[in-house]
């Protein structure tokens, strides 16, 4: 890692941002480059910056997370973002990966497990912990149910091997490579080939969108499940 990572928090309680202010100030390899109050004022912002991760609420006046997230990943795609979010989100937390989140963090999270996640989204790493997903599995099931002519669309469409599946579900409780191809006993080299085939098979270019897109399509959701802690 050279320089620091540069970091945007959006959130429309001040306190929240001074709280995370005061954290980051305590770590030299980040660099607070911007708070926001609101999803237009991160859209703003995150051109103005370019920040390496934004810490992004979903619930702000105006236009929302969501939204902000959407935008920003469509002009912005290489900033990661982090979802600020309560355990009695779902429907948000579940929303907002679809939008293009690379993950989440839980706003009472101490400062390691802060500073952690900072640093995996900076890395690229999928930021899914099992259980948050497990949570979410109903309403994703609920979205990926569709009409037959649409499910036998989708069926033709997408088919990972049994080996892809494997690393997949690995993938989504944040293994990286090294640590797939030595409890799966395949070189790594093999497991970014079969990740470079998953991507390619289900449209996507990152890690949080391939497990996000085989847990909403009906056709995989049967045989792609989320371990538990």
């Amino acid at each position: 890692m050279t320089g620091t990572i540069r970091v945007l928090v959006a959130d429309d309680h001040m306190i929240v941002r001074e709280g995370l202010r005061m954290i980051l100030a305590d770590y030299p390899e980040f660099t607070l480059v911007g708070e926001a109050e609101d999803g237009l004022q991160a859209i703003e912002l995150a051109g103005e910056m370019h920040p390496d991760v934004i810490l992004m609420d979903l619930r702000m006046p105006g236009m929302d997370g969501l939204a902000s997230i959407e935008k920003i990943k469509t002009q912005w795609p290489d900033i990661a973002i982090v979802i600020l979010t309560t355990y009695n989100e779902d429907d948000f937390m579940f929303r907002g990966l679809q939008a293009g989140a690379q993950g989440f963090l839980l706003k009472d999270s101490g400062r390691q497990t802060l500073v952690d996640t900072i640093q995996a989204a900076y890395r690229g790493d999928t930021l899914l912990q099992a259980d948050m997903m497990n949570r979410l599995l109903p309403k994703i099931e609920a979205s990926s149910r569709g009409s037959p002519k649409q499910m036998i669309e989708t069926r033709s469409r997408i088919t990972l091997s049994q080996r892809e599946l494997e690393i997949l579900r690995l993938v989504a409780t944040g293994a990286r490579n090294k640590e797939i191809a030595s409890q799966l006993n395949i070189s790594q080299s093999t497991v970014k080939a079969h990740l470079d085939s998953i991507f390619n098979k289900l449209g996507v270019d990152s890690r949080t969108a391939a497990v996000s897109t085989a847990l909403q399509d009906g056709t995989l959701i049967d045989s792609f499940t989320v371990p538990l802690n």
